[in-house]
Order: structure tokens, then C-alpha cells, then sequence
């Protein structure tokens, strides 16, 4: 999961670009970056670290140019990002190409050795995107029939990495001297939404970004998403050009994106963000009145923020008192997207206080968005217990995580996972609550495509079921291999 985005507009660029990564820090707080575009000339500042960490206002004054892309990250491997991963990345040929990416490609392997021993290429890290952006390269300098470069011609090459490529992708690149590319994958895994404004002048302002809550902020109309396997070209002079560039296109969203990723003020593939989480507190709670023995709650209590608009209607819908016993401290990153177990566990406390008053003596029922590992859950049931809780239930908005996520979330290895191979009795002793109630598929499902027309969603850490259709076994040892290494 990162957060990407791509301006094309009249004025200087460098702020917006910044302000709009601060709308975006959720998606990842590993390292950011920005590149513009003057000219023919890239201008690029990128470093570990949140947004604000990774420029000062002399980085700031370097990025010349109306146009160009930015990027925040979290690792997906376990490890936080080393430098030479930090996007965008760069080559410079054909013409010189920035670009930035939000997803994981699953045939790596492959790609690597096509890339070395076919396509003639050297990429400088392990990092999906920069092999992605090779691809690229290598597929425009194909496409090339003449002097100057098209936008068939661009079309053309991002249609020959999508029979290249599997796995998920949004991404967005900079082309020196002509403009700004976009693309999406056939199924549409990974978010990418277009929006347009005019200046004052009247000339058009284009904008692609993970998350409509940023083109909302920065004044732009919603124009729509990006399609799945469509590519998107901005020139020069503000012109937009568009083509599906994929024979088998079919939009397959991904569910956690609504569960957790993405902020509740976001509308993605037509579908508003807080509106399905509701939908998520109202079908869970259908689920615990059947699993709990009556009169078992006195309070229900979210865990802050995701959370909270399922924990709101849960107990809207059990007619039992909603409290806030849990309080957030906002300079602590989420735990679930910071690398490494140790650092989760250390953060839990930092991030999250409790209020003593709202647990003394009650039977609490815990609402989270979802439960990946279980470390923040085992210290959250704790601490309700140290704060003098009587009985703890801990309730999930989503289904329980068995599987691994090879689409660009970080849950890459089953060992990792505190539902695979458990019963929900095993779950609840490992986190030592009372009861634990999950979400059922069948209800998440429910809960995001309520009156849309999306027929499918991509759930596979849920259900174990890959669309991209290239995961087996052999590629989970592998990648089990890959991460430990």
C-alpha cells in the first residue's frame, strides 16, 4: 500500500504536490517523494521518513516545473525501506521517464531474468516498481516508429506490459518533454482517480491520485476512476488522451482498502469509504447477536479511527451505549503498516490510551477494523484488563486475515497471520478475551458492493482465492524464502 499522485497544471507545482501527500500519509509513512518536470529537465527530492520529515523548505525551492508526481511508502517485504527504494525512480532512456507506483507485482522472478537476459536492462534494487518502470522503458523504446513520440504509441506499450506483468498496479510516470502517464491494472486492485479544474486563466488543471479525498481538497471536480487496464496521457499543452489497453479487463477492487486503508472521506470505484464501513458495523453486529449470550455486553468501544463508524452502528443496532475508551495519539504512525513486529508491539501503548473511568467493572466489546497478526489485539485486550475491565469481547469489522496478501499489502507470510490454521476459540485464547467475533465474507462482501455495480472484490487474504491466477505454493515458499531472507 503506498499513496501516489500526478499534477499537471499552470503554475508551479512543488506545493501542491507536498500539501497533497499530507492527504495521503496513511498509505505510508516509510519515505516520500516528489519529482517535477521543466522543461526537459526532472528536478527530484526523496528521503525516508513522513512528508514532513523528508523535505525542508530548501529541498522545496529546487523542485521547478507545472508538472509532476509524488509517491509516500511502506514496505510490504517486513523491513523498512532502504534508501535505494525510496520512488520515484528514474531512467533515462527512452527520453528519461520518472515514475511512481502503488501495488506488488507477483512474477518478480520472471521479470528480473527478462529484464537481465532479454530486455537488456540493470535495475539498481529489489524493488517491484523499479523492474515495473523497466518494463515500461523497454515497451515505449519498441513502440517507437518515428521521430517524436505518440500517444498510440504509449498506449501501444502500456498494453504490452500488461501481457508482461502480473499482480496489482496503479502507476503514474513523468516522460520528459512530453507529459504525464497513468495506467491501472486489468483488475483495478490498487485505486487511481482523475479530477480536473480550470485555472484562472481557463486553461484545464488534470490530477490522478490514490484517494478522491485529495482532488476534493485541492479544488478539483471528480472527473472518474481510472478504469481497470486503461491508460491515461496528459501533454504538454493540458491535453488528455485515454484507451483501454487491456483485452481482458474486469474492475476487481480490493476489499481491505475499505476495511482499513483507505480515510473514511473518500469515495473509490464509485463506493463511499465511511458509507460501507457503516454498512460493515450493521452486519456485524446481525453476527454477534447470534454468537453472544444476551445481556454479555454493558458498553461497545471502538478502536480509533478506523474503526469507529462500524463500532457506531454496532451498537446503534444492539441498543447498548456507545463509549470512547481508547484515545489516540496522533503522532504515532499505524501500527498495522510500520515494519517489523518489534516495532508494532513497542507502539501499541504509545499510540492508544485508556480512559480507566469507561472499563471498571464493565463487560466491553472492542470493535477493530480487522486482525492481522494479533499483536495489537492481545495488547489491547490487555490493557482493557489492567484498566479493570470484567469481561473483554473483541469484535473484527472484517473477516479473519488466513492468507497471505501478495497485492501490495504487508501481510506476506502465513507464519504471520494469527488466524491461519486457527479456530476462532484458538484465536480468543491466544489473545486472551473473553469471546472474539468476526465479520463473516459473505457480509463484507455485502457491506462495499451494496448498490454498485462491482460484481466481484479482490479478497484474497480472506478467502485464499488469487484473481491474477499465477499464485501457488511453489510462489509461497518462495516468497516465504524471500521475506525471511
Amino acid at each position: 500500500m503506498c499513496g501516489i499522485i500526478g499534477i499537471s497544471c499552470v503554475d508551479s507545482v512543488n506545493q501542491q504536490i507536498y500539501d497533497d501527500l499530507l492527504l495521503l500519509q496513511h498509505r505510508g509513512q516509510d519515505s516520500a517523494g516528489i519529482v517535477t518536470m521543466d522543461n526537459y529537465t526532472f528536478h527530484l527530492h526523496k528521503a525516508r521518513g513522513s512528508v514532513r520529515e523528508a523535505f525542508r523548505t530548501r529541498d522545496m525551492r529546487k523542485l521547478f516545473g507545472n508538472v509532476g508526481i509524488g509517491h509516500v511508502r511502506y514496505a510490504t517485504r517486513g523491513a523498512a525501506a532502504s534508501d535505494e527504494e525510496v520512488q520515484p525512480f528514474y531512467v533515462n532512456a527512452p527520453y528519461g521517464i520518472t515514475f511512481v507506483h502503488n501495488g506488488n507485482l507477483t512474477n518478480t522472478h520472471q521479470l528480473e531474468q527478462d529484464l537481465f537476459k532479454v530486455d537488456r536492462r540493470h535495475t539498481n534494487s529489489s524493488s517491484d516498481t523499479e523492474m515495473l518502470l523497466n518494463v515500461l522503458a523497454t515497451e515505449i523504446q519498441s513502440c517507437l516508429t518515428g521521430k517524436d513520440l505518440s500517444p498510440d504509441q504509449l498506449f501501444d506499450a502500456v498494453g504490452l506490459l500488461h501481457q508482461r506483468v502480473q499482480g496489482s498496479y496503479a502507476a503514474i510516470a513523468l516522460i520528459a518533454g512530453h507529459g504525464l502517464l497513468a495506467f491501472r491494472d486489468p483488475c483495478g486492485i490498487r485505486p487511481l482517480i482523475l479530477g480536473q479544474r480550470k485555472s484562472e486563466k481557463g486553461r484545464d488543471e488534470w490530477i490522478v491520485a490514490s484517494e478522491s479525498l485529495v482532488l476534493e481538497n485541492s479544488g478539483y471536480q471528480i472527473v472518474r476512476d481510472v478504469n481497470p487496464g486503461e491508460a491515461i496521457f496528459i501533454d504538454n499543452d493540458a491535453n488528455l488522451y485515454q484507451r483501454q489497453c487491456s483485452k481482458n479487463s474486469k474492475l476487481i477492487p480490493c476489499a481491505f482498502e475499505y476495511v482499513y486503508l483507505a480515510r473514511p472521506d473518500s469515495v473509490m470505484n464509485g463506493i463511499s469509504v465511511y458509507g460501507s464501513r457503516l454498512r460493515m458495523g450493521d452486519l456485524l453486529a446481525k453476527t454477534i447477536i447470534q454468537s453472544l449470550p444476551k445481556g454479555d455486553i454493558d458498553v461497545v468501544m471502538p478502536i480509533p479511527d478506523s474503526a469507529r463508524p462500524s463500532a457506531m452502528q454496532v451498537a446503534k443496532k444492539l441498543g447498548i451505549e456507545y463509549r470512547e475508551g481508547f484515545y489516540k495519539n496522533r503522532y504515532v504512525g499505524r501500527t498495522f503498516i510500520m515494519p517489523g513486529q518489534a516495532e508494532r508491539k513497542k507502539s501499541v501503548r504509545q499510540k492508544l490510551n485508556v480512559l480507566g473511568t469507561e472499563f471498571l467493572g464493565k463487560n466491553v466489546l472492542i470493535v477493530d477494523d480487522s486482525i492481522v497478526r494479533g499483536t495489537t489485539s492481545k495488547e489491547i485486550v490487555q490493557m482493557a484488563r489492567l484498566a479493570g475491565a470484567n469481561k473483554v469481547t473483541f469484535t473484527s469489522a472484517a473477516p479473519p486475515v488466513r492468507y497471505p496478501n501478495v497485492y501490495g499489502i504487508n501481510m506476506p507470510t502465513r507464519t504471520e497471520l494469527l488466524a491461519h490454521g486457527r479456530t476462532v476459540d484458538e484465536i480468543a485464547d491466544l489473545l486472551a478475551a473473553d469471546h472474539v467475533v468476526y465479520q463473516t465474507r459473505e457480509d463484507l462482501k455485502k457491506s462495499i458492493i451494496k448498490d454498485s455495480d462491482i460484481k466481484d472484490l479482490e479478497m484474497s487474504c480472506f478467502d485464499g482465492r488469487y484473481i491474477s491466477g499465477d499464485i501457488d505454493e511453489d510462489y509461497f515458499i518462495w516468497l516465504e524464502k524471500h521475506c525471511n531472507s
